[in-house]
């Protein structure tokens, strides 16, 4: 019997509830999970924004939960240049992906090599990016009340 390896990628950046279902679903599905931590130089080039947590402690992070096996860095976009270094026959993605363009391409491709794309349910109401946004207004918001009680002292 051939032995399934599955490999779930993110930027895992203030961990949540969401990542964890990503990961504990993708283990189901799987002999072996290799989650991907995708490195603060390619967040920042991709999708522009700098990580709160360093790519080594996201990486230790990730690790440490049992359902992951291994963790890769992901250092290039380019998801089949990933599956050319790991050699997974799974891949997996939140749902949110479904029916988009970069999913189906992503599905075409990773076809023509034997790899299956799971789809897991999103977490709409815990994102990183809503955590991101929360942190960057309340750090806003305590600067200018800092700003404030300056000027009138």
């Amino acid at each position: 019997m051939t032995m399934s390896i599955g490999y779930a990628a993110g930027a895992f950046d203030l961990f949540h509830v969401g990542h964890l279902n990503i990961l504990r679903h993708a283990k189901d599905h799987c002999d072996l999970l290799v989650a991907g931590v995708v490195s603060d130089e390619m967040l920042h080039e991709v999708k522009g924004v700098d990580p709160f947590i360093p790519t080594a402690e996201r990486a230790a992070i990730v690790r440490d939960i049992r359902f992951v096996d291994h963790v890769f860095i992901e250092t290039v976009p380019d998801k089949m240049a990933v599956w050319e270094q790991v050699r997974f026959t799974h891949f997996f993605k939140g749902d949110d992906w479904r029916g988009t363009e970069k999913g189906l391409r992503l599905e075409r491709e990773f076809a023509a090599v034997g790899v299956e794309v799971v789809y897991f349910p999103y977490t709409a109401h815990t994102s990183s990016t809503q955590l991101r946004r929360a942190l960057e207004s309340a750090s806003a918001e305590t600067l200018h009340d800092h700003e404030q009680r300056s000027e009138s002292a």
